[in-house]
Parts: C-alpha cells; sequence; structure tokens
C-alpha cells in the first residue's frame, strides 16, 4: 500500500501525535493515507519498536489527564502506520518511498536532529539526519521532482526555516547542481510548525501515556499539504502567537513554580500537581496569570486565546496521572528565567509586572 506520509522518528511524542491524529483521521476519510516511519538512527533498543508500530491492529496510546473539567482516562489503537524502516537495514525502499510515494514529509529528531558532524559521511549512508535527507531529497528530484511538503516538529523556533537553510547550505557544498538547489528552493514547502502535547510515558513495544491537551500548529505557505483533518491540526496564518502561548504562559508558569519552591525550600521530589494543592501558591500563580500575563496578551489583541491557553494550562499542571518534578523543571533555572520571564517583559513593556519583574530581579 502506497504511504503518502513519511515519517522520521519512532519517539513516543510522535506516537501519541502526529500517528494519533493520522489514524483518527483515516477513519473519517480525511487523511492523505498511511505512514512509513522510518528509524534514523542504529539504536537496538529502538529498533524493537518497528514490529511493534506496523502491526495491523495497531499499537495503544493511553490518554490521561483534566479537560474541559472532566477527568479522562481512555486507550486509543493507532493503525495508521502501514511499515516501519530502519535506514540501515532498508535505505534503498527508504529512498524509493520518498521518491516515489510520498506528499508529506514529518521529523522529530531530538534536540541535536540538524546537527551535521564531521564524520557524516564516513559510512555511503550519513550519519546525520540532514546527510540522510539530501540524499533522498535528491532522489525524489532525479525521480521527477514532484513538489513535497516537510514539517518538522523539533522544538526549534522557525524550524522549517532552520531546516530549510541547513539543507540550502548541505546541498551548496555536497551537491552543486543549481537546478537541484532551486527545486529544494521552490517546490518543497519548508513548514514552521509548534507542536505542544505532554507525552509523559512509553508503553513496551510500542505506544505512550500522553494528556488530553494536543496542539499541532502549521504555518500556511503556497503549496502546503496537511497530513490530515483534525481537531489538533490547526492551519494558521501566523505561527508566532502560539509560540507566545506557550512559552509565556505554559512554560513562564513552570519557571514561576519552580521559583516558589526553590525559595521556600520544598520537598525535593515535589511535583507540579502537588504545589498547586498548596493553596497560597496556587493563588500566586492565578494573580501573575490573572493581574500580569494576561494583561500583557490583551495589549497585543490576544486575550481571548491568553484567557483559555491558561485555563487549559492550569488543567495540565493539575493532571491527576502525570509526576512532573520541580527539580526537573529547576535545570537551568536563570536562563529559563531570562528567556521564559525576561522575554515576555521585553515584548510587552508597557503592562505592568511587579511580581514576575521581580523574579527577574532577584
Amino acid at each position: 500500500m502506497p504511504t503518502p506520509i513519511v515519517q522520521f522518528g519512532t519517539s513516543r511524542f510522535l506516537q501519541a501525535h502526529a500517528d494519533l491524529f493520522v489514524s483518527e483521521a483515516l477513519t473519517k476519510g480525511e487523511a492523505l493515507g498511511p505512514i512509513t516511519i522510518v528509524q534514523t538512527t542504529g539504536s537496538s533498543e529502538r529498533s524493537g519498536r518497528l514490529a511493534a508500530l506496523a502491526r495491523p491492529d495497531g499499537f495503544p496510546v493511553i490518554v490521561r489527564g483534566i479537560q474541559g473539567g472532566e477527568r479522562i482516562d481512555t486507550i486509543q489503537r493507532v493503525t495508521s502506520v502501514a511499515r516501519a524502516l530502519l535506514t540501515a537495514e532498508s535505505w534503498s525502499a527508504v529512498r524509493e518511498i520518498v521518491a516515489e510515494e510520498a506528499e508529506v514529509l514529518i521529523s522529530n529528531t531530538g534536540d541535536t536532529g540538524y546537527q551535521v558532524g564531521n564524520d557524516d559521511r564516513i559510512t555511503d549512508i550519513p550519519r546525520s539526519f540532514p546527510g540522510k535527507l539530501l540524499l533522498l531529497l535528491q532522489a525524489r528530484f532525479d525521480a521527477g521532482g514532484r513538489p513535497l511538503t516537510i514539517l518538522p516538529c523539533e522544538l526549534v523556533s522557525r524550524n522549517g526555516d532552520v531546516l530549510k537553510a541547513v539543507m540550502l547550505g548541505l546541498a551548496a557544498e555536497r551537491v552543486k547542481d543549481s537546478a537541484f538547489a532551486d527545486w529544494l528552493n521552490k517546490s518543497v514547502v519548508w513548514a514552521n510548525t509548534l507542536v505542544d502535547r505532554i507525552v509523559s510515558e512509553p508503553l513496551e513495544p510500542a505506544g505512550a501515556i500522553a494528556e488530553p491537551y494536543a496542539l499541532w500548529a502549521i504555518e500556511n505557505q503556497p503549496g502546503l499539504r496537511l497530513p490530515c483533518i483534525h481537531p489538533c491540526v490547526k492551519l494558521v496564518d501566523e505561527l508566532a502567537p502560539y509560540e507566545k502561548l506557550k512559552l509565556h504562559i505554559l512554560n513562564l508558569g513552570h519557571t514561576v513554580l519552580a521559583e516558589l519552591w526553590l525559595k521556600a525550600g520544598r520537598d525535593a521530589n515535589e511535583t507540579v500537581r502537588e504545589i498547586l494543592a498548596d493553596a497560597d501558591l496556587s493563588a500566586r500563580l492565578d494573580r501573575i496569570y490573572r493581574s500580569e500575563v494576561i494583561p500583557a496578551f490583551a495589549a497585543k489583541g490576544l486575550e481571548t486565546e491568553a484567557v483559555d491557553y491558561v485555563a487549559a494550562t492550569l488543567e495540565r499542571f493539575r493532571n491527576p496521572f502525570l509526576d512532573h518534578r520541580l527539580g526537573d523543571i529547576a535545570n537551568h533555572h536563570r536562563e529559563k528565567i531570562e528567556r521564559r520571564i525576561g522575554d515576555f517583559r521585553r515584548w510587552s513593556p508597557n503592562v505592568a509586572m511587579p511580581e514576575l519583574t521581580a523574579i527577574c530581579d532577584q
């Protein structure tokens, strides 16, 4: 069966995000088609997932948490994956699928996924994801060069623009074909995306446990194709507001709670849910959201979006199934204060933020 969607990465995040969305859309006839998953590294631990990912009866995703005031605890079967391949063993098949079948590529290759090392071409199959992708795109170009949409899901701001720049630079270095470079620039859609869902645990041999909240925001541009129609997949004119909501409400809230936790010298293993059981600290976070954060978004014309996102964020923080330790959140605390709170103050300098300012200036 042809697979118009090709996914690079076997992460539990993608299993509970893109794979689940496509699976649900397929039942309604609202997806391009099934998925080929490509594992780009030779990790023996992950390679054991491949057979389980492509089983005809699918793999489970357990969704647990609070949404709209209701407690949710459900199991869904993901049946969107038709094939799961390892590049080290099935490189020629992966090349053919990308060249002949793919309409949309999805990637989630981790924090260092766009890096290209000096030893990248030590073998016939490059070690890096960009190196592999370059050869796969060249195969598609050589097969006629049909248009293609690439949806990177790495947690990199303007990830499509960043990946495109990496790939154009790599093409100039390794291919030196102006026609191929022109095709990469004009016929390949490098979409900027933002993903937002906490996927807390893997299941073995495949599957994951995730919270109810999920968002896949994709910035529109000419020629872009979506993998599916789904309530959690939003085609937007501009990605920046969604980035700001996530960074300066969800992430900012985490950093505020970590600051309160550190200053009070509370239990080393305390979680976000547990600290919010303290009425005084919960009230303080509510006050910061109500008096400092929402007014700043309102000044940018985003009050309704901010109010809704704050409500969803507080439900996510209180998820009874999720143990999110404040000690983990507090890693690199000063850097997070600068990015999540300092940048927020500079973004909306005319809104009074006494409590957030005190955290920054201590």
